[in-house]
């Protein structure tokens, strides 16, 4: 008969603590784990025994977080930040159970997670920006130039205060970030308002490009929106709106956009993206006004058409080149003129050559036309 393993008794707040030490800090994210795990340690399930925690002390959590306003937004407590929360718990578990032998099962797997929201789909507006990089340029360059990455690169906030000057390459218009929260380096095309804000206080050859530490960056950004007076919009909101806008270039198909914003999930990459619907409207009439380029290619010219002794009738084009058609009738002369010119019309929009305008037709002179091309 195998003998029963002894529980190590040990509290969740005491749990949450080795966790920090030993498991989030060796993750990219270990500050946002630091944070939510100072949350879950100011509830009361933190001072019961980790094997004496339900399901149903689990669910009490769950519902008690999302009836608790937050102190620093003054709204409730997001589904999302709940699910994280949970989802912590849940790796604390597993870990827990098998290497330290607190627990022996994880109250957190069957528990139901608070819906998902759908993200996010705020958008800056052209005056919020406007006013948004005024104030941050009187302010000092380098929050201006943050700004400015923000909105040309899709960079999130980590990746732009990391920057260092050794990885910056103006001339080559590449930002290389060694290390993403994906785990992966990525190298950032920088567009030209990209380039010219580093350019406008273009550093030493090595070391961080920006001063700011992650901390000092948020609280500097929430002093300007507070005192703009601009409402929801947070800094993160930057990149949902570049990834949106290098998708309303029409010029990049979608693995091109995952490839300047580092998202590895495609899905994930269609939750930041909230197009603008007058950008979709301009697309929806690209086949008109596409037609209506094609059209104006092949328009009507002069002509001036005669008749010889002979009874032959000749048309001729004064304005390319002197071109003339001859025929025997006069519909055959005016039907040749019409398939020539749509001819030499053609060839010049192949070539990308520009034929000269058509001429003045005279209200009163029998003799000149109009030929359309066909």
């Amino acid at each position: 008969m195998k003998a029963r393993h002894r529980i190590r008794k040990m509290t969740l707040g005491r749990a949450l603590d080795k966790y920090c030490t030993s498991v989030s800090v060796h993750k990219r994210g270990h500050l946002q784990e630091f944070y939510r795990i100072n949350v879950l340690k100011r509830a009361p399930i933190a001072d019961k025994y980790m094997d004496e925690i339900s399901s149903v002390d689990i669910a009490g959590y769950r519902d008690g977080r999302l009836a608790t306003v937050s102190e620093r937004t003054g709204r409730p407590v997001s589904a999302n930040t709940v699910r994280l929360e949970m989802a912590l718990l849940s790796a604390l578990y597993n870990i827990a159970r098998i290497e330290w032998g607190t627990c022996t099962h994880n109250p957190v797997e069957h528990v139901r997670k608070p819906l998902a929201s759908s993200g996010r789909t705020r958008r800056l507006t052209s005056t919020e920006e406007r006013r948004i990089g005024r104030a941050l340029r009187l302010r000092n360059a380098e929050l201006a130039a943050i700004f400015t990455l923000a909105i040309e690169t899709a960079m999130r906030q980590g990746e732009i205060l990391s920057l260092r000057w050794e990885h910056v390459d103006l001339h080559l218009g590449i930002a290389h970030l060694p290390l993403t929260k994906n785990g992966t380096a990525r190298d950032v095309p920088l567009s030209h308002k990209a380039r010219q804000a580093l350019r406008d206080f273009a550093g030493p050859v090595s070391g961080p490009v920006f001063s700011y530490t992650s901390n000092g960056f948020k609280s500097a950004w929430r002093t300007v929106i507070t005192s703009l007076g601009i409402q929801d919009l947070h800094f993160h909101d930057l990149r949902h709106e570049a990834v949106s806008r290098l998708f309303e270039l029409g010029t990049l198909n979608v693995m091109e956009v995952a490839a300047i914003s580092g998202h590895k999930s495609l899905n994930m990459l269609r939750r930041y993206t909230h197009l603008r619907a007058t950008q979709l409207v301009s697309k929806l009439d690209v086949r008109r006004r596409q037609a209506q380029k094609f059209a104006a290619l092949f328009v009507p010219y002069p002509a001036e058409i005669c008749e010889d002794d002979n009874g032959s009738v000749a048309v001729r084009f004064a304005d390319l080149e002197h071109l003339t058609v001859f025929a025997i009738t006069r519909e055959e002369a005016l039907r040749n003129a019409s398939t020539e010119l749509l001819r030499i019309q053609a060839r010049a929009a192949c070539a990308g050559r520009r034929l000269p305008p058509p001429g003045p037709v005279s209200a009163n002179d029998s003799r000149r036309l109009l030929i359309k091309p066909f």
